[in-house]
């Protein structure tokens, strides 16, 4: 009974229109009430919800990728790709995904990535024929991919919730599903670009291959710095995160001088108000997961579903099904902490790696981000274009069964998330 109004009431708030954290806080502060327990258990475990040190780590990130955003490094990337793929009927829709995978690898944001690569490539794009709808939804689901392809906030997220999955494992187990996913991408976007002459017939120079090295060279180290410093222990994640924007910052006020002092206090206010909204959901989502596991409500909701499926795959399949709603509805770190206490004991009844369990959920998530009707990402994406997102719907279908397939390769071969890591001697 105090299970079903914990949900339900949560449900309520968010009918109602209310914040989600507020909606986390009325739930669990009613049920609590309900079952005796004494309200000091609220600030107490607010407290101990973000009072971790490995949570440091995500108003690091999202500064770092704020600050590259407005160093310039976006466009920068955009030139030297398309050096690379050159000018032919569907090339800026491989540079949009290009770019998005090597920003993903700065960021940590997909929402944060896509906003990045659509003020920089849309402009090219329409001025080539490309529908805003089309250019709208592969940005934003190229960019989803951020959240997978390390250093991701989500990963680091479910490290906290889940310690026996580490954040280098994550990060090391993300590399390659995330990179398959946004290489999925590819297949529609090329084959749909290709039968309606997108691009085709615009003449443009060519940027020079060197020249755009050159300038680009200092957003491509920007990853090899963070993820080089993690594998050689010379840092740790949060560590790596105040490098990032330690970097991020030398970049744009030294190298590019793209940003100047009283830039830098405006991006500090808006990855602090960023971060607080975050946290306040992290600190608040703490007390519903306490109240849930003290309550015993997660561990009997588990084992009924456990219960109802006897196959593996089934089970497997209910819960992409449960992951792909929520992510259309929620951004990643809250679904962490609304359902791992529900999916972690259902995880480890069946048997599976919880670090592979981690990028399946997040690449879940990923997906989730840009599949309507409150896709985040391409609700950004869509506002930058200047559209409602409902022109992005026709073509945003293929985007999502194609990283659907990507999810599949990566659920039929577990190694391809867990090779890795474990040649690194995370697991």
């Amino acid at each position: 009974m105090i299970g079903a109004t914990l949900v339900a009431l949560f449900l309520l708030c968010l009918v109602a229109g209310m914040p989600l954290a507020v909606g986390l806080g009325v739930a669990s502060i009613a049920v609590l009430a309900m079952a005796g327990f004494d309200q000091l258990a609220v600030p107490t475990n607010i407290y101990a919800g973000i009072a971790k040190y490995p949570l440091l780590a995500i108003p690091m990130f999202i500064l770092a990728g704020m600050i590259f955003e407005r160093s310039g490094v976006a466009q920068r990337l955009v030139r030297f790709v398309t050096a690379i793929v050159g000018e032919w009927t569907g090339s800026l829709a491989v540079v949009a995904v290009l770019v998005s995978m090597l920003l993903g690898g700065i960021s940590g944001s997909g929402p944060a990535d896509a906003a990045a690569v659509a003020a920089v490539m849309l402009p090219s794009m329409i001025a080539r024929g490309y529908p805003k709808g089309f250019s709208a939804g592969l940005i934003a689901a190229a960019g989803s991919t951020a959240i997978v392809i390390p250093p991701s906030v989500a990963f680091i997220v479910y490290s906290v919730m889940v310690p026996a999955a580490t954040v280098p494992a994550l990060f090391a187990a993300g590399l390659f599903p995330g990179m398959v996913a946004a290489l999925c991408l590819l297949v529609p976007a090329i084959i749909i670009s290709r039968r309606h002459g997108f691009g085709k017939g615009y003449k443009a120079e060519r940027p020079p291959l060197g020249k755009s090295f050159v300038d680009a060279i200092w957003g491509l180290l920007a990853p090899v710095i963070i993820l080089g410093g993690l594998r050689t222990g010379l840092f740790t994640p949060t560590e790596a995160a105040v490098v990032a924007v330690a970097y991020g910052v030398f970049v744009g006020m030294v190298i590019y001088r793209s940003i100047r002092f009283r830039d830098l206090f405006r991006l500090l206010v808006e990855a602090g108000e960023l971060s607080a909204v975050v946290l306040m959901i992290i600190g608040i989502a703490s007390v519903f997961a306490w109240a849930g596991n003290t309550l015993g409500i997660f561990d009997v909701a588990a084992k009924a579903l456990v219960g109802m499926h006897s196959s593996e795959w089934l089970m497997l399949l209910s819960i992409n099904l449960l992951l792909l709603v929520a992510g259309m509805f929620l951004d990643a770190v809250s679904i962490f902490l609304i359902l791992l206490p529900l999916l972690v004991p259902i995880a480890l009844a069946m048997g599976w790696d919880l670090v592979w369990f981690g990028v399946m959920m997040t690449i879940n998530l990923a997906i989730g981000q840009f599949t309507p009707p409150m896709a985040i990402s391409l609700m950004i994406t869509s506002r930058i274009a200047g559209i409602g997102m409902e022109e992005t719907f026709r073509w945003v279908i293929w985007l999502v069964l194609a990283m659907a397939g990507g999810l599949t390769a990566m659920i039929i071969f577990p190694q391809l998330a867990l090779w890795l890591p474990g040649r690194l001697g995370y697991l």
